[in-house]
């Protein structure tokens, strides 16, 4: 054998790796659907102008969404010595995280169910 488990491990991570910079928010608390009709508005945007359409966004997601692009092109600035005026959102993804179940008392005894929905926010830029 050529090397441990860990090592195999390590080897396939490292390949798989995201080079571009970016910036993930777990679990925000609101729907991927929610999400997702703001970030479509700022995919292929240069940062800067997406960052004005999301502070003028009245959406609640177009504020998380903010928060993630601020950190992304920190990371940009940061860790990949990338401009600020070069950069533009390459992708944008909003996926399902996982479901808060509640219960909402109904007339006759019942019981109907809430679910509370997460995602997770991910922002990838790139150079142009």
């Amino acid at each position: 054998m050529a090397g441990s488990r860990s090592q195999y491990k390590q080897q396939r991570n490292a390949e798989n790796k995201e080079t571009r910079p970016h910036a993930i928010h777990r679990y925000a608390r609101i729907s991927d659907r929610k999400a997702r009709i703001v970030l479509e508005q700022i995919k292929g945007k240069g940062v800067i102008q997406a960052a004005a359409i999301l502070q003028y966004n009245p959406r609640y997601g177009a504020y998380l969404a903010g928060k993630v692009l601020k950190s992304a092109v920190a990371n940009a600035e940061e860790n990949h010595q990338m401009d600020v005026a070069d950069l533009y959102v390459e992708e944008v993804f909003a996926d399902q995280g996982s479901t808060m179940k509640r219960i909402q008392p109904r007339g006759k005894g019942r019981a109907y169910r809430i679910l509370k929905r997460s995602c997770h926010i991910k922002i990838v830029l790139n150079e142009r």
